[in-house]
């Protein structure tokens, strides 16, 4: 493929200094239709690689073997053809191509909400990777109804692994994408972040809090909504839990929260909150611990708080 391109450029470069195309000669005329094949074969290849990893999936019931089998091998192998289909369709063709398959449509009707729980970790991963960036993918899997599927997993689940695949596969479905984000609310899906933002997963609760940031300062519309059934309150409730790095995202899901959005800014003021005494009581106990000076330093400097303005 760079061979091309480099014959593509140079072809380019002759074709602005002699104004007429030189005629090819034969040697390099087959060259290039190797290079061809071979760039085309490849495609080709990967599509058939996907084929089979499918058929790995479907437990060889095409090829009619009904051989009893060790399910550990059979959950291993399942498991590779999974990993396999990930990387493969990180090339976002091979994304598409997946989906003309069936294989969208096979793994969430057959793999989502499977027994074993590193299936169901994989499969998420495979749909978040699959749809991220690529508006087709992610309109083809969200008429599959994947993201109530997925929503369940990342609330219920009992596998943590599961849930933070899940919550990545949420997020390629809904980041900058208008559809999944209306399924996402309509589907209650803010409260499932922030039961995700309660639990005891460190990283669940920081992808999370992310996840919330990022789509409050995109769409700004869904402040009052929030606020109405006190994420607020809820925001502040886990500030009050022992101090961690984690607490730099909830800190900025709420700024995003109450940017430009005054009801968010007086809720923050109410008295019976008591976040000004909260906010003045973490400044002085990260005063003292040194892994808090650079952050310290930094938010001094921005000013970061300001929106408050204390009376």
């Amino acid at each position: 493929m760079q061979g091309l391109l480099q014959m593509a450029i140079e072809a380019g470069a002759d074709d602005q200094d002699a104004g007429v195309a030189n005629e090819m000669s034969e040697e390099r005329r087959k060259w290039l239709q190797e290079a061809m094949s071979n760039a085309f074969q490849g495609q080709v290849d990967e599509v058939q690689q996907m084929k089979d990893c499918l058929a790995d999936l479907r437990g060889g019931a095409e090829g009619g073997d009904e051989e009893a089998k060790d399910p550990q091998e059979e959950e291993e192998r399942k498991e590779r053809a999974l990993e396999m289909l990930a990387d493969l369709c990180e090339n976002l063709d091979n994304a598409a191509d997946f989906c003309k398959l069936d294989g969208m449509r096979f793994l969430v009707t057959h793999y989502l909400d499977c027994p074993e729980a590193v299936l169901r970790s994989e499969t998420a991963h495979l749909i978040g990777t699959c749809s991220q960036n690529v508006p087709f993918v992610q309109e083809h899997v969200l008429s599959l109804g994947a993201l109530g599927k997925l929503l369940r997993l990342l609330d219920v689940d009992c596998n943590e692994v599961v849930r933070i695949k899940a919550l990545f596969a949420i997020s390629c479905l809904v980041r900058e994408q208008e559809a999944g984000l209306l399924e996402f609310v309509k589907l209650d899906g803010f409260s499932v972040l922030m039961r995700a933002m309660q639990s005891d997963v460190m990283k669940l609760k920081v992808k999370s809090a992310f996840l919330l940031q990022n789509l409050l300062t995109s769409h700004p519309e869904h402040k009052e909504a929030l606020c109405s059934m006190g994420m607020v309150q809820q925001l502040v409730a886990l500030l009050r839990t022992d101090h961690g790095p984690f607490h730099e995202h909830v800190l900025g899901a709420l700024c995003s929260l109450v940017m430009d959005f005054p009801q968010g800014v007086l809720e923050c003021r109410a008295p019976e909150l008591g976040f000004e005494e909260l906010l003045k009581e973490r400044c002085q106990l990260i005063a003292s611990q040194e892994e808090f000076q650079l952050l310290v330093y930094q938010n001094r400097k921005s000013d970061e708080l300001s929106w408050l303005e204390w009376d």
